[in-house]
């Protein structure tokens, strides 16, 4: 595997940035940007004019990573040259929340019929990131690829405006699509970890009406009037706000499930929450929050949880993509100290494989990856994802 990465920086001009890659023939083309660089009617083209089409997949972020900086308003291209993973890319429309399920199993579908003779070895996907249900199009895609295939990625975003977000693919740049890559054959390394460092506080309250990821009301009293009265002055900034303050999902016996949902919008007429996943109509939600510390300590951890991993179940060979996938809503409590996840995610990854990942990714409405030990992809929210990927080297190698 060769990797070429390089990024456009606020206001540079692209041709001479996407020059490097003129020379490079890739299978997969990853794009995380900023919603101002990717609408630019240059972009596009200028990309397409050094890169094969067919190969390009990213989507617009709240901030972009790109070795152990975040930066924003800018462009992180990773171009990877495979030599023996095939790369094949689909895409399906999302029209809005309730067809997020049937979204997430034509791409599965998709995915499924161009197999060959090449095992499907992991998908990575990327999501328009409003108006969506993303655990519904994760439990769409399994539907149809079972449980255990690995699947990473995330919801695309828009600074933080949460209004307009897109996604980009061989069809072009788009606002209401969600893309795969699939990854065929039995030639990578693969390993994964998710962490987050957010502490409940308050009540806990049981769910007394739901529909999928519309949250209507908590203990018989409507959701957003709860949500404002805990928000005190945050209020007046939601959906914005909301990030700063997500919910922790646990069970009917009021036991943590590992997963945290977040706000991505709100209906006054409804009095409802739109969040990014569903939730347990059974079960109940408790309110969080945190401090640059803590998450700190939860990027190190999801980090620590992928080199397990990879020491236990994989050998990966230089060079080593990392993709990293955290929320916006960390960024916004870091604030000026959010390249501090990053630098710690980047220094223990060296330590764990012996030799610096590449590192790309970006801060999302969503995160999608395996939980923990297992192959079983989820969504999550407001935590850090980490996805390694590298190819074997051959006995000739």
């Amino acid at each position: 595997m060769k990797i070429d990465q390089v990024i456009i920086r606020p206001g540079a001009p692209f041709a001479p940035a996407l020059s490097p890659l003129a020379e490079v023939k890739p299978d997969l083309v990853l794009v995380f940007g900023s919603r101002d660089i990717l609408a630019n009617p240059d972009f596009v083209p200028a990309l397409q004019q050094v890169v094969p089409a067919n190969a390009i997949v990213g989507c617009s972020t709240a901030g972009e990573i790109h070795q152990n900086e975040v930066t924003d308003q800018a462009c992180v291209i990773s171009a990877l040259t495979f030599e023996r993973t095939k790369v094949q890319i689909c895409e399906s429309m999302i029209a809005d929340n309730a067809a997020s399920h049937s979204a997430g199993k034509a791409l599965a579908n998709q995915l499924i019929a161009a197999q060959g003779d090449q095992p499907l070895a992991a998908v990575l996907v990327f999501s328009r990131g409003t108006a969506i249900n993303g655990s519904a199009l994760i439990e769409g895609m399994h539907e149809s690829l079972g449980l255990n295939l690995p699947i990473f990625g995330g919801l695309a975003g828009d600074d933080g405006a949460f209004e307009r977000t897109y996604t980009l693919s061989p069809s072009g740049l788009c606002d209401n699509r969600v893309i795969a890559a699939g990854l065929y054959g039995d030639a990578l390394s693969l390993a994964y970890g998710s962490a987050g460092g957010w502490e409940a506080f308050g009540p806990t309250r049981r769910i007394t009406a739901c529909d999928g990821n519309v949250l209507y009301s908590l203990d018989g009293e409507p959701a957003l009037e709860i949500y404002r009265r805990y928000l005190g002055d945050y209020a007046k900034d939601l959906p914005a706000s909301g990030l700063l303050f997500p919910f922790e999902m646990l069970s009917e016996q009021e036991q943590s499930v590992g997963l945290i949902r977040t706000i991505l919008g709100i209906d006054e007429e409804a009095g409802s929450l739109i969040l990014a996943g569903s939730v347990d109509p059974n079960g109940y939600l408790r309110m969080m929050h945190s401090n640059t510390d803590k998450l700190v300590d939860g990027a190190e951890y999801a980090a620590t949880l992928t080199g397990l991993q990879q020491e236990n179940s994989a050998t990966f060979t230089e060079p080593t993509l990392g993709i990293l996938v955290s929320c916006v809503g960390r960024k916004l409590v870091m604030g000026d100290r959010v390249d501090e996840e990053v630098e710690a995610v980047n220094d223990l990854l060296a330590a764990h494989l012996g030799h610096s990942a590449t590192l790309t990714g970006f801060y999302s409405y969503g995160e999608i990856t395996p939980y923990g030990p297992y192959k079983e992809c989820s969504l999550h929210n407001q935590t850090m994802t980490i996805a390694l990927i590298s190819e074997k080297q051959t006995e000739q190698n």
